[in-house]
């Protein structure tokens, strides 16, 4: 929390003002998202009216969205060393989709039915072997599969680039095409399912392990 005060304090994107410090604004912006709560329970609790927090939440919201252009770098397209040094492993992107909870209006809640059950928005992340994520897409509906997403951000203006010569990793539920490794379907894939009594058979089955060796690793 002092962090990030001192990071829009820092680059002079927020401004005390006569009433409200900077630190209130923001602690008011986070409990705002952190618990979920409307207007008039901030107003309550930080005995402000409640077009005051409504304003000044969106004051700070404005400009932590403009953070981006000083937390976020261009990835490092150089092999990683622990990759690079294996002769298991040359790919060392991953890309994957998860199904987060979603509130949707009544009227389009059919689109965010997941496979799963439950009104879930189907997200696309894409993350180097470092834990740094690199692309997310948020926002589609959950009845989408994951591989009309993946083809929706290829193919837009300024959507997610896969660089020349690297592959990126993915789910069984995305297509195999240029720049994705997808792993074989319909042979064991997870270390538990490989055991002394039931090794490797064939190049698939070492292709899946190795797949998910790295998946797991990521």
């Amino acid at each position: 929390f002092y962090e990030l005060c001192n990071i829009l304090t820092r680059y002079n994107v927020v401004r005390q003002s006569k009433n409200m410090s900077i630190k209130e604004q923001v602690l008011l912006f986070v409990h705002c998202l952190g618990h979920n709560v409307r207007f008039r329970v901030l107003a309550g609790r930080f005995y402000r009216s409640s077009e005051t927090c409504h304003r000044y939440f969106k004051i700070v919201l404005k400009v932590v969205l403009k953070l981006y252009k000083y937390a976020i770098r261009s990835p490092d397209d150089s092999t990683h060393p622990e990759i690079m040094n294996s002769q298991r492993f040359y790919p060392y992107f991953k890309v994957n989709g998860t199904h987060v909870c979603a509130f949707i209006p009544l009227e389009i809640q059919a689109r965010f039915h997941g496979r799963k059950g439950g009104k879930t928005q189907n997200v696309l992340a894409a993350i180097t072997f470092d834990l740094k994520f690199t692309y997310v897409l948020a926002g589609c509906e959950g009845s989408a599969h994951d591989s009309r997403i993946l083809n929706s951000v290829l193919s837009r203006s300024g959507g997610f680039k896969i660089t020349e010569g690297k592959f990126y990793l993915g789910d069984a539920g995305y297509s195999v095409q240029l720049g994705i490794i997808s792993p074989y379907r319909g042979v064991r894939y997870h270390f538990n399912e490989f055991s002394k009594e039931q090794p490797l058979e064939n190049e698939k089955e070492l292709f899946d392990l190795r797949h998910s060796s790295l998946k797991t690793t990521i």
